[in-house]
């Protein structure tokens, strides 16, 4: 008997005049603009300029959304132009859901990557700052799918089972993805909320890397890489337990291969790119020399010629006091 269940949202779409406010698409843009807020100030702390992580947005979140749609199209062929397709129109709709996170980060990388190079700075500690707050917009965007009701798992009998609704809309459409209607109150079945597993698990990931960052002079894209390591393997495991419509691939869904090779890609660079942290973050700057993010350093660097200016002055001093001194002797004698 099931003891308690979360419940689904009664729907995913409110209308402002002839204006739809859609959930999903809501979600996705809070996500990007906490992405943006938190990922600057890390940037800022690792040596970069206050809101160039904005100015690099501006290239990488189209390049993302492009990204992650072709990826969801291309994994889900048939929904679009299979027999019963919902046609090349429905392509276009983001907002009705459907967008793959590893076409997302592989494009949105691409369009960072542009960002950077115009504005000269190196795209591995502009990733590594970055990460952490990727993560927690991917969190924030989980939630829209729970007002879509989609990405749930199989029926279940567990306390946190989630409810879908029947859903109608204006013109006569029932059923759970109707993703204009409204609830009917219908339960229609119980399931594995996979779309919560994954925003714990996103959210753990994030704690994760700023532990590692601050214990850890990790630089080169390295952390960005533990990041892509850790959803994946989350993502693994959780893929498995979904029960929705997908590709699948000798009986497997096909995300369940995407996550195990990305992880593995990821896990590889990780042990193979260099060690310790970027000496600037930008591309200009000579080999050796002090970043700004690290005051130490720089303090160190900056320590001789104080010293050597202080041994000066007091040169001076003893030099002009015993002429000084020479030229009263003189004239006393």
């Amino acid at each position: 008997m099931i003891l308690a269940s979360i419940p689904s949202p009664a729907q995913g779409v409110w209308h402002l005049g002839p204006v739809p406010i859609r959930a999903y698409a809501l979600c996705i843009i809070i996500g990007i603009v906490v992405a943006c807020w938190w990922g600057d100030r890390r940037w800022v702390a690792r040596g970069g300029k206050p809101g160039q992580v904005v100015d690099v947005a501006v290239w990488a979140v189209p390049f993302g959304l492009v990204g992650g749609r072709l990826y969801h199209v291309l994994t889900d062929f048939s929904t679009y132009f299979g027999p019963d397709g919902r046609g090349i129109g429905a392509v276009f709709r983001i907002w009705d859901g459907g967008l793959g996170i590893w076409g997302a980060v592989a494009l949105g990388g691409v369009g960072a990557a542009i960002g950077c190079r115009k504005m000269g700075i190196k795209i591995g500690p502009f990733a590594d700052a970055i990460a952490p707050a990727i993560v927690v917009a991917q969190a924030i965007g989980r939630l829209g799918n729970w007002f879509n009701q989609e990405l749930y798992g199989a029926p279940t009998t567990l306390p946190w089972g989630l409810e879908i609704y029947e859903r109608a809309n204006d013109v006569g459409q029932r059923g759970p993805d109707v993703l204009d209607g409204h609830s009917t109150g219908v339960v229609l079945a119980v399931v594995q909320p996979t779309f919560l597993y994954e925003l714990i698990w996103n959210l753990l990931v994030a704690a994760f890397l700023v532990i590692v960052d601050r214990r850890f002079r990790i630089g080169h894209g390295r952390l960005f890489a533990l990041y892509v390591a850790g959803y994946c393997l989350g993502r693994f495991f959780i893929e498995m337990m979904r029960d929705d419509h997908a590709t699948l691939i000798f009986g497997v869904r096909i995300n369940v291969f995407t996550a195990a090779l990305v992880f593995a890609g990821a896990i590889a660079y990780f042990l193979l790119a260099p060690k310790g942290r970027e000496d600037s973050v930008l591309l200009d700057a000579p080999e050796g020399a002090p970043s700004e993010s690290d005051p130490e350093q720089a303090g160190s660097a900056s320590a001789p010629t104080s010293v050597a200016g202080e041994q000066t002055d007091v040169r001076q001093m003893e030099t002009g006091g015993l002429t000084g001194d020479s030229t009263e002797r003189n004239k006393e004698d």
